[in-house]
């Protein structure tokens, strides 16, 4: 902590535990309960492992000002990812039964159970760990003893909180919720102080919980039909190449280039066009990256010219780098060239034709470079709105 205040601040160290757990255990369905702003969720929607995102929130109007925030950008569009992504938003009570929310890897309830008033907190136990079941949980809260250390901070840390936990008080809840629904718990938190706070531990406090072995049967035999008390606000498919006409489009498209950068260094090189010599490509690489431009795949597949044709064998093709990343059998090249009509294969369909006094290929300069797209997302974030003393009261020192 610095000058008084946390640093980062409070709701950033709450929102990397979760990224560090999601790196550690990557986890393919995560949902948020009381996702409000969707802050976290644009976070974690750039995280590889996850191929469906949830957020759940009773505030409809919170969720649709934001919702559009979680909309692919401009290089999901350009550079789509290699695994399928999802993101569904919910307006709906954490204390309802949903069937779309159960089964998840994760489900996160950041500085939630607060917001609900102390009867309700064993429905929330009920519908979270024994209806939704999920593998894994992350539920933080204030810890109350932390308060008398907060400057300026007088009941609770917002106005809208139904109570706040001491330490023993959370961890007898997070107990019981282990032994009647088969989970493990461990206890830590984020936000210390700087000095001796006479085991008054962290300002938020974090349980996490896992589902012991054998305790799923639940999902497996719960005759109870399906429930849906959610209303879907917001439905977005991120481009994949898991998409089939996504995965083509971008194969042609690189192969095309490809085979426009052959194409030219062939005909830049050969001063009789009608007998055009071997050209190394080896050291020729046209984005001014280190990595090579052609794989080495022998030398038997070299570009021929026939009339006023060049025959360039798929097998060369497939020595290009990103084309043999995005495909990695020499069928499967030929299987996709064969769907377009975008390129011209020989007879026997193991080359692609141009003509040499053609202009062919296209340039996808524009694929290139993206940059960082979580650098992009908009900055800034409301979720900070419970913790006004995080910038203005803590300003005070500790010491003083």
């Amino acid at each position: 902590m610095e000058s008084g205040k946390f640093c980062p601040p409070l709701y950033l160290q709450r929102y990397q535990f979760v990224i560090d757990f999601v790196n550690k255990y990557n986890p393919k369905k995560l949902a948020d309960l009381g996702c409000a702003d969707c802050s976290l969720l644009r976070k974690l929607k750039f995280h590889r492992c996850i191929e469906l995102l949830a957020g759940v929130d009773i505030d409809s109007v919170a969720l649709r000002e934001k919702m559009y925030t979680l909309a692919p950008l401009s290089c999901d569009y350009l550079q789509p990812s290699d695994r399928p992504l999802t993101i569904k938003l919910y307006e709906g009570s954490v204390l309802e039964k949903e069937s779309h929310i159960k089964g998840f890897d994760l489900v996160t309830c950041i500085e939630l159970i607060e917001h609900l008033q102390l009867p309700e907190i064993g429905k929330f136990s009920e519908v979270l760990f024994g209806y939704m079941s999920p593998a894994a949980v992350i539920v933080s809260t204030p810890n109350a003893e932390f308060n008398a250390l907060l400057p300026g901070l007088t009941g609770f840390r917002h106005q809208d909180h139904k109570f706040e936990w001491t330490q023993a008080e959370f961890q007898k809840w997070a107990l019981d919720v282990c032994r009647s629904h088969g989970y493990a718990v461990e206890f830590t938190g984020v936000g210390e102080a700087p000095f001796s706070t006479e085991n008054r531990g962290f300002c938020t406090q974090i349980a996490v919980f896992h589902k012991t072995f054998g305790s799923d049967k639940q999902l497996g035999t719960d005759p109870e039909e399906e429930l849906h008390a959610y209303k879907l606000v917001y439905d977005v498919e991120y481009p994949s190449l898991c998409d089939h006409k996504i995965f083509r489009n971008i194969l042609v498209n690189e192969v095309i280039y490809c085979a426009g950068t052959i194409k030219t260094r062939l005909l830049e090189s050969s001063e009789d066009k009608e007998t055009l010599p071997h050209v190394c490509l080896a050291s020729i690489n046209t984005s001014g990256s280190k990595e090579p431009l052609l794989m080495d795949m022998g030398t038997d597949n070299e570009p021929y010219l026939e009339g006023n044709a060049i025959y360039i064998p798929l097998a060369k093709l497939l020595s290009f780098p990103k084309v043999h990343r995005l495909c990695k059998s020499l069928l499967r090249l030929k299987e996709v060239l064969l769907e377009t009509s975008q390129v011209t294969l020989s007879s026997d369909a193991e080359s692609l034709q141009l003509l040499a006094d053609s202009v062919d290929g296209c340039d996808l300069e524009d694929w290139e470079g993206c940059g960082d797209a979580e650098n992009n997302e908009t900055s800034g974030s409301s979720a900070a709105y419970e913790e006004d003393w995080d910038e203005e009261l803590l300003r005070q020192s500790f010491q003083s």
